[in-house]
């Protein structure tokens, strides 16, 4: 994209959720080269990535996208193509390793926090939906593993009624087998929904990692800061400044999975630069 280009984008359509110049540049290297022997890609990449934004921090559907961004149907065709290929997690977990370095921290943790956050569907969605009886909600369940400064690994969606231990066993094996570096991981800290020896064991059998449970004191009474749980409470928080996550309101939770990963991919690129 030439320096015109550049201006252009810069000064078009100025929405908050817009990456800068320094920024797109940033994760540019990231995104894949158009496929050879087609036709040359003429759609502006940072207009692509600042319409996925726009999306993903309005929560407007994909058709009511803003004409000055480009057409929905190629703003939707890259973030789908991306999914499935598994370029945004790439980006993210490059992003990851780069902050984790900026906090001065080895880019592979030794400890990371699971919980699980149930919020509502949308009236539409009827695949993976479930009622937690626990906390009262119809629609689904995410599944957060993520590290001490709060950096997502992975993200597992599943219905609300889906069980603690199944969904942390799920989750893990994602973290296990992932192309992330893990190496230095070594101890899992969860809440007592993920307590029991059968899932302690899993854990050290399959993973070996140790499982560490905190729990809230039975006299404590109101908001209570509990050791690490409290970071990755932090991350649901950051995650509920996204109007689209707010509610599921997608189709697939494979979809859902995949704005969960872009909001943390805006969260590392602004601390970043």
């Amino acid at each position: 994209m030439d320096s015109k280009q550049h201006r252009e984008s810069d000064t078009r359509g100025a929405y908050p959720s817009n990456l800068t110049l320094v920024q797109y540049e940033l994760i540019s290297d990231l995104i894949p080269d158009a496929k050879p022997g087609g036709r040359r890609r003429e759609v502006d990449m940072w207009e692509v990535l600042n319409a996925i934004f726009y999306i993903r921090s309005s929560g407007v559907r994909w058709r009511s996208l803003p004409g000055d961004f480009p057409a929905w149907q190629t703003v939707y065709t890259y973030f789908r193509n991306w999914r499935k290929d598994g370029t945004w997690l790439l980006i993210h977990d490059s992003l990851r390793e780069w902050v984790r370095i900026e906090h001065q921290r080895h880019p592979s943790p030794s400890e990371a926090i699971i919980d699980s956050q149930s919020v509502k569907s949308a009236a539409m969605v009827s695949q993976s939906v479930g009622f937690d009886a626990g906390k009262k909600i119809k629609g689904r369940k995410r599944f957060m593993t993520v590290d001490t400064l709060g950096l997502v690994l992975r993200v597992l969606v599943t219905a609300a009624n889906f069980g603690e231990r199944e969904g942390g066993k799920q989750v893990l094996k994602r973290v296990k087998q992932s192309n992330q570096k893990i190496s230095r991981l070594t101890t899992i800290w969860v809440d007592g929904g993920f307590d029991g020896e059968p899932f302690m064991q899993w854990v050290m059998n399959f993973c070996r990692w140790i499982v560490q449970v905190v729990l809230r004191s039975q006299e404590s009474k109101g908001f209570v800061l509990l050791k690490k749980r409290w970071v990755v409470e932090r991350t649901f928080g950051w995650l509920m400044g996204c109007r689209r996550l707010v509610r599921d309101y997608e189709l697939l939770p494979e979809t859902s999975e995949t704005f969960i990963y872009l909001a943390m991919i805006r969260i590392m690129v602004r601390r970043l630069a």
